[in-house]
């Protein structure tokens, strides 16, 4: 089993022709997460892990999927087998330790957005709050709590943010209540991140937050991807113009 460098990561990018996930962009493109294989120089099997999510695809391989690297803290990650031969391997390995859910992949469509009514969401946000863009200070505290940690936490520093990152939060008086930040980034664009303290929820915060960082997103040229992990995350993109492409099988292992 080997950990490819950057530089190795054209050898297995014909493993996930048809896959429309940007997160593995992220990685193929070298900007974050990890990859291993069996063979550096003749690929069978193949694992990327970036952020809290873990993708197979190639000859299933026990081994990459025992695979969980010493540096990943989390208490959960998520897998998602290329066909039910990794998925098979996945419950064998983890048995009693594991939760099938479905997740739902929303269409790329770059020209579905009405700008006038993103513009009208932000708008309407209520006086008592203040949308603000992500900056240092404000990196530096979402890190810190763990609702809002996952809006920066696939940047290792605030310069690595500032280069490649984008964000908006909602702030209530001094205190930071919801927020919408680039989870991951690649070429073409970002992989969008929502949350919300569960107090502030269904009070269009998260809508206006959105809205901003997709316009951002459409005047810098990059495309605002989404993926949701429910169906009040398919509610939300679909109110902000998306559209709902299909449900996939994930599998949570607690660690």
């Amino acid at each position: 089993m080997y950990c490819l460098k950057k530089e190795d990561m054209f050898r297995i990018i014909k493993f996930f022709d048809g896959w429309n996930d940007t997160l593995l962009w992220s990685c193929l493109q070298g900007y974050m997460g990890n990859a291993w294989t069996d063979d550096i120089r003749d690929p069978r099997s193949v694992q990327i892990i970036i952020g809290d999510f873990c993708f197979f695809a190639g000859v299933p391989n026990i081994e990459l999927v025992k695979n969980i690297p010493e540096y990943f803290s989390a208490q959960y990650i998520f897998m998602i087998p290329e066909n039910d031969k990794w998925a098979n391997l996945i419950k064998k390995e983890y048995k009693n330790n594991y939760e099938r859910f479905m997740r739902y992949a929303i269409k790329k469509e770059p020209d579905v957005f009405n700008i006038e009514k993103l513009c009208s969401y932000i708008e309407k946000l209520p006086l008592e709050y203040s949308l603000r863009k992500i900056d240092r200070e404000i990196y530096n505290k979402v890190k810190t709590e763990e609702w809002s940690k996952d809006l920066c936490s696939q940047f290792p520093s605030y310069n690595y943010f500032e280069k490649y990152g984008l964000g908006f939060v909602v702030y209530h008086n001094d205190k930071i209540v919801s927020g919408a930040s680039s989870y991951t980034v690649y070429n073409e664009g970002i992989e969008i991140e929502i949350d919300t303290r569960e107090e502030y929820r269904r009070k269009g915060l998260a809508l206006a937050c959105a809205s901003k960082l997709i316009l951002e997103c459409l005047n810098r040229g990059l495309y605002p991807s989404w993926d949701a992990a429910n169906r009040e995350s398919v509610a939300l993109a679909e109110k902000l113009g998306y559209h709902f492409e299909k449900e996939y099988a994930t599998y949570s292992i607690t660690l």
